[in-house]
């Protein structure tokens, strides 16, 4: 059943914008871990392992919030649910900030594994209270300030961590994420809830997921240590598949599952997702070697870049990437997704392979970098704008949500990839990689991105579910 409480009201220029910004500090705030965990490991005396875990937390809660959120925002409304989840957000920067130690950080980023859920609110509103065109544009918009931001985050962090305090580089986006969520609050109009069928959360469904997203990051960690450790990531691989069909069978008998089987089945939902998550893995395994090779000082190949000058090598990046959400946005109201998703696939592909083939000076890896990023935001934005509008109004946050948890899953997957890659590649004894390690990882990624292009192929131009 559904219940309307008053009519939508249009929106203007200045709510999207404030969503916009929101998305820009949210983004900020996810991304200053990665950079800085070295430095972190430092000032809190962390082991390797606990650097790890501390990396991959907030994706963890993320991955759990995000479905949660979005099935939350299509029942309650998408602005009542997204001020509230932004108030958690806010206490766990603060609480990063002023962490002493890593018990009390890693509460911290729990807490800030919510901001995962905010775009997906974001897309409730923006899809309520605007027409399909201006909707496509607005998340479009979001999605690229999101994006944008996390570029931000992981330019500023270094700087703001060694010029100030690591503290303070929770608590500048944080204090962005207060302001603007104020701003929200303030200019955009209630939305009115939408099914309420009367049915509970799937807790089950939920504890099952968190079981399973958990193995799964260890996994992921534990995979380069195999040779230490088999028994232990067998034991894992194995609870994972018990995870995982447990789960499966708990959503499809829940009356009101946490990720609805049926939704993720229909051809356009499991596709945008596919696409997703190959995409997302390009493109993290290009955000973690680029980085790492641009600082490398290995004999002919590196560059022996210091934390300042890498951000300004990645800064043409985080602009294309800002830009990309728009651009992608406009692409899929002209030309249908399948055109963006296509144009995106080959461009990344193309920067991965050319990197891979040509990276003795800088400018190559700048290049490549700028066409990787872009590429990934015209992808994702064009899943995104897509799944959004090929749903039905009350089911946009579960659907984009679906999209969200899948490029969390292939950022992680990405992320520890490229890891295993150089550690592999590093001999013994020694704290370089070899250059065929970086070689090799763009490669991968760049044949792991292509097959996309045969998914594409049976997508539809428009947007249909």
């Amino acid at each position: 059943m559904t219940t309307t409480l008053a009519p939508t009201v249009p929106i203007g220029k200045a709510a999207v914008g404030a969503l916009g910004i929101l998305a820009l500090s949210t983004g900020a705030l996810e991304s200053v871990v990665s950079p800085t965990i070295p430095l972190l490991e430092r000032e809190l005396d962390m082991s390797q392992s606990e650097g790890a875990l501390l990396s991959i937390v907030l994706l963890i809660t993320g991955a759990l919030i995000t479905p949660l959120a979005g099935k939350f925002g299509d029942r309650y409304g998408g602005k009542k649910v997204l001020v509230r989840l932004m108030a958690v957000v806010s206490v766990g920067g603060m609480v990063s900030a002023l962490a002493p130690n890593l018990p009390v950080l890693l509460v911290g980023q729990v807490l800030q594994g919510a901001m995962i859920g905010a775009l997906p609110l974001s897309f409730i509103v923006v899809r309520k209270h605007l027409p399909a065109g201006e909707s496509k544009v607005a998340i479009g918009v979001v999605s690229g300030l999101f994006v944008g931001g996390s570029m931000v985050g992981m330019l500023s962090a270094g700087p703001v961590a060694e010029q100030l305090s690591r503290h303070w580089m929770f608590a500048l986006p944080t204090i962005a994420v207060i302001g603007s969520t104020a701003l929200v609050n303030r200019l955009m109009p209630a939305d009115p809830p939408g099914r309420t069928d009367g049915a509970g959360i799937d807790w089950p469904g939920l504890l099952l997921l968190s079981g399973m997203l958990a193995t799964l990051m260890l996994v992921l960690a534990l995979a380069p240590e195999v040779g230490s450790a088999p028994l232990v990531l067998a034991a894992l691989v194995v609870l994972l598949a018990v995870f995982v069909t447990a789960w499966v069978r708990v959503e499809r008998r829940a009356a009101a599952p946490m990720i609805d089987l049926n939704m993720l089945a229909r051809p356009a939902i499991w596709k945008a997702c596919v696409l997703t998550f190959v995409i997302c893995l390009g493109t993290t395994m290009a955000v973690y070697l680029v980085p790492q090779l641009l600082d490398e000082r290995g004999d002919g190949y590196g560059f022996r870049a210091s934390a300042t000058e890498i951000g300004f090598y990645l800064l043409p990046g985080a602009i294309a990437a800002t830009l990309a959400g728009p651009l992608g946005g406009i692409g899929d109201r002209r030309f249908g997704s399948r055109a963006v998703v296509n144009t995106g696939v080959v461009m990344m592909a193309v920067g991965l392979l050319a990197v891979a083939a040509v990276h003795t000076e800088v400018w190559h890896l700048v290049v490549g970098k700028v066409l990787i990023a872009l590429a990934n935001g015209l992808c994702v934005t064009a899943m995104m704008t897509s799944t959004a509008t090929a749903v039905d109004p009350d089911d946009t946050g579960i659907a984009t949500s679906l999209i969200l948890v899948s490029r969390v899953l292939g950022s992680a997957v990405g992320g520890q990839l490229g890891g295993a890659l150089l550690t592999a590649g590093t001999p013994s004894g020694s704290e370089v990689a070899a250059e065929s390690a970086y070689v090799t990882g763009f490669v991968i990624a760049g044949i792991v991105v292509l097959p996309a292009l045969f998914v594409t192929r049976t997508m539809s131009k428009g947007v249909k579910a």
